[in-house]
């Protein structure tokens, strides 16, 4: 359909010959002569061609040489010759133009001295690309021309040797003309149309053939037919085929693609399996330029997995795929936006259908899905509200939460007793903010094969959240920045529980939980108020080599918050356990209160489970502590830009250490004591690190009766002591920790792969791709050997992460997490890539991808190859690296499917 576009070219030559022979203005007489000799001899009978035209445009031309035959009415020019007309250009070493006959020639030279043809005819018209030639004709009184050897640029595709006529009806014949995507003069391959015309709607090609290093082959078609119009075409959508030792011989992705319009389209593909497996997709897309676009994707398929007769191979596994994605334009509907990001599907779909056929190992490792749809408004005040419905699927327990829909609305925190008018400084009333937040929803958590029962939606719950808070800020003594307020909480539930008791004679209860229709509601609060500041030190250095001086920086901050005990019956959502078999009277008609072993009465809350249980604790009055760090050097360096010759290196980046002490807790009131930062040791290796220390000793724990409570096994069962460890010297215990960085040994390998992942961003930025598009543009991201730069000969990076934990019995469990990838070039054209990791758990390689990649100028050959684990596969595929023959290539793949059934 492309394929002869270059008649551009053509066209250039008939508008741009005509009005050189119309108006050629190399001097007074010269013009005159020619003008007569036309005039005379013009039948005005005739009809003209439509690309005659008369003296409406400035010809302009230069030459190094221009000489003029008086006599024959032939101008020449000589080196450089250039002509412009309107917007059409010509260059050539030599033009010649003969009035009588109406002929212009073009051609380039022969250099004696490199004995080259130079100086080649090259053509252009308007917006579109430039072609050239070795030489052309061109009769400006009948409208034909001749070109030959063309060699053009068309979207992607070469247009090279061969002869091409253009007849008076805008007819063009071509003759032995190579269209290719190797732009070498003499290309790789090509394909040869041997005999070809094209008209303005249509393409009707002869016999045409493939055409490699020069050598012809037997791969081609005898004739051919094609439209030509100048839209968005249908068309057939080739398989690939292939062999699969449990499912059979393929043919994958094959199908068709309908161009419904400039707005939509759709794509619909299918694979078919032997063994009698079938995979079905389709993908539509839409757009409205400056409102919105998305598209829409549907899958299913059926896999038989086994031998025949087998019961796997009799039930196969029918698996399917809901996917729509939608996201507006921010200048469309400014305050307001809507946006989808749909992605349902069956539990064992990816594992199933390879990850929709793209062998993605993160997608078909996916445990989870997520989707959301939602619109938001934003008013001039900045009160905003939303609305979304959301679901999230765990694919191997078949777990689904869904929220039908979420609301929100917000009021941004005002000042209520301060005035715009205001002059001079705030009062401290008036520096009282207040704000405003609901929220409402209706949830359902369930399995998915329960979802759409009879009672399914009985199990939706409903409610809405009020949050209100209050606060108020200020400076006192300069450096100390205070802080003041409350939040008050209010959740209304439309269900809410009843639980009835059954209690037993050794002391312990069953209970049974009720699920009531009713309106409900409850209200809590709290009280805070903080304080910060901040403390600088430093340090300069005469004698200490490079360094000039070390900054450290500390931030400390204390809080207290206050709140009532929730959770004792009668109080917000909690009443008393009861007893149904179990009275206080001889009457049975007062219940007996149920007590856990400390002698306390036991209480629920009948929000537990609801839309929203709230925010209903026990007694706190707590103060909570905290510092932050932050140690920086300031060193010579003679890579500064900035012209001072110094550097910062940040040596711990926000080291924090906080935790909490409440007053009225019954025990434990310290909290463990959690750290967390960031070491910068160089500019290529940082490390993250964090931490918790109790304070608390551990003890054997034990009934109401003072018995030690032991395992199964007989070994005694340990919890968290009332004791500081100060009791035996020693400050806190170190319950976990951990670390992890990430180290490339060749920077600039890491440099260019950041610089593709930002440029990967930015596309989907200034495109608005789809939240799938992006994904997908992230799996690429994340992939290392996705981005085969041979200009890098060599890199070697990984990861490592650590964590260490300690149990209260003493019981300690290590994480080790290590990834590593690389590449390296073994010639200039062969690049070899690698990506796995190591499991310390099991001591043993986790599954690695192997890489090799070879640069064939216009084609490119890549090999990948997992060759264990679970996943174990391999594919080849040898393909023209152009995507206008994306169809030209010849792929053989092993799918991981045949291993792990």
């Amino acid at each position: 359909m492309k394929l002869l576009t270059s008649s551009i070219l053509l066209i250039s030559v008939i508008l741009l010959t005509h009005g050189v022979g119309k108006a050629n203005a190399f001097s007074s007489f010269s013009l005159q002569q020619i003008i007569q000799q036309d005039t005379s001899k013009r039948d005005t009978s005739k009809k003209e061609g439509k690309n005659n035209s008369g003296l409406d445009q400035k010809v302009e031309y230069r030459a190094d040489s221009v000489k003029f035959n008086k006599t024959k009415s032939v101008i020449f020019m000589y080196g450089n010759a250039r002509v412009n007309y309107g917007d059409f250009e010509l260059d050539a070493d030599y033009i010649r133009y003969d009035s009588q006959t109406k002929v212009i020639f073009a051609s380039g030279r022969t250099d004696p001295k490199t004995n080259r043809y130079v100086g080649k005819p090259i053509f252009k018209s308007g917006a579109e690309g430039s072609a050239i030639a070795d030489s052309l004709y061109y009769n400006s009184e009948t409208t034909r021309a001749k070109v030959f050897g063309v060699f053009s640029e068309q979207e992607g595709g070469y247009f090279s040797g061969g002869q091409s006529k253009k007849q008076i009806d805008d007819e063009l014949h071509i003759k032995n003309v190579m269209y290719s995507t190797c732009n070498l003069p003499h290309p790789h391959f090509g394909i040869l149309i041997t005999k070809g015309i094209a008209t303005e709607k249509q393409i009707i090609s002869g016999p045409m053939y493939m055409v490699f290093e020069g050598v012809p082959t037997p791969i081609g078609l005898p004739f051919a037919f094609f439209p030509k119009p100048n839209k968005r075409t249908s068309g057939i959508i080739l398989p690939t085929p292939g062999e699969d030792a449990t499912r059979g011989f393929f043919l994958q992705n094959g199908g068709y693609y309908l161009g419904l319009n400039d707005y939509w389209d759709a794509k619909f593909l299918g694979s078919i399996y032997t063994n009698g497996s079938y995979e079905t997709s389709m993908l539509t897309n839409y757009i409205k330029r400056y409102k919105y676009s998305g598209n829409i994707g549907l899958s299913y398929n059926s896999v038989k997995n086994g031998l025949e007769g087998t019961e796997a191979f009799r039930n196969p596994n029918k698996d399917f795929s809901i996917r729509w994605s939608h996201s507006q334009n921010a200048n469309a509907n400014p305050g307001s936006t809507f946006s989808a990001s749909v992605n349902i599907t069956s539990s064992s779909y990816y594992t199933n259908s390879p990850a929709n056929l793209n062998y993605d190992l993160n997608a078909i490792a996916n445990n989870t899905t997520n989707s959301s749809i939602s619109y938001s408004k934003t008013f001039s005040n900045n009160m905003n509200y939303s609305l979304s419905m959301t679901s999230n699927q765990t694919l191997r327990t078949r777990d689904v939460s869904i929220r039908l829909p979420d609301a929100t609305f917000n009021v941004p925190t005002f000042s209520p007793f301060d005035s715009k008018t205001r002059v001079g400084e705030q009062k401290w009333y008036q520096k009282i903010t207040v704000g405003y937040a609901l929220q409402g929803t209706n949830a359902i958590d369930t399995k998915d094969s329960l979802l759409f029962q009879n009672d399914g939606l009985k199990r939706l719950r409903s409610g809405f959240s009020h949050t209100i808070p209050v606060n108020m800020s200020f400076t006192a003594l300069k450096y100390l920045n205070f802080s003041m307020g409350g939040t008050y909480n209010e959740v209304w539930n439309f269900q809410h529980i009843n639980k009835k008791f059954t209690t037993f004679e050794d002391g312990t209860y069953t209970e049974r939980v009720d699920t009531l229709s009713g309106f409900e509601r409850r209200g809590s609060y709290n009280l805070s108020t903080s304080m910060s500041t901040k403390i600088y030190g430093l340090k300069q250095f005469k004698n200490l080599g490079n360094i000039i001086a070390m900054r450290h920086v500390i931030t400390p901050n204390i809080n207290f918050n206050y709140s009532p005990d929730f959770t004792k019956a009668g109080s917000g959502p909690f009443v008393a356990a009861l007893s149904e078999n179990e009275f206080l009277n001889a009457e049975r008609t007062i219940k007996k209160p149920i007590v856990d072993a400390n002698d306390r009465q036991v209480a629920y809350s009948i929000f537990e489970g609801m839309a929203y249980p709230g925010s209903f604790g026990g007694p706190q009055a707590a103060i909570g502590f905290g510092v932050d760090n932050t140690v920086e050097l300031k060193v010579k360096s003679s890579k500064d830009t900035t012209g001072t010759g110094e550097r910062k290196i940040p040596i711990i980046q926000g080291l924090s250490i906080s935790g909490q002490y409440n007053f009225l807790a019954e025990r434990n009131k310290l909290s463990t004591l959690s750290f967390n930062g960031r070491s910068q040791f160089t500019d290529k290796l940082g490390i993250n690190y964090n931490g918790t220390f109790d304070p608390y000793d551990v003890e054997e724990s034990r009934d109401a009766n003072g018995e030690i409570i032991r395992n199964t096994d007989g070994s005694p069962v340990f919890e968290r002591s009332n004791n500081y460890l100060l009791r035996k010297g020693r400050l806190a215990r170190l319950t976990n920790i951990g670390f992890s960085f990430d180290y490339s040994l060749n920077p600039d390998a890491l440099k260019r792969k950041n610089d593709a992942n930002d440029k990967l961003s930015e596309t989907a930025k200034q495109k608005g791709l789809s939240p799938i598009q992006s994904e997908q543009l992230a799996a690429i991201s994340r992939d290392p050997n996705a981005f085969v730069d041979f200009n890098i000969p060599w890199n070697f990076s990984f990861s490592y992460s650590f964590q260490y934990s300690r149990s209260d019995a003493g019981v300690s469990n290590v994480s080790n997490t290590l990834n590593f990838n690389g590449d390296f070039n073994l010639t200039p054209k062969w690049k070899f890539t690698f990506n796995s990791g190591y499991d310390f758990q099991n001591n043993g390689l986790t599954p690695m991808n192997i890489g090799i990649y070879r640069d064939l100028h216009c084609w490119d050959m890549s090999i990948n190859w997992v060759p264990f684990g679970a996943y174990k596969s391999y594919s080849l595929t040898l393909k023209v690296k152009a995507s206008i023959l994306q169809d030209l290539k010849l792929s053989k793949r092993q799918g991981f499917y045949n291993t792990y059934q």
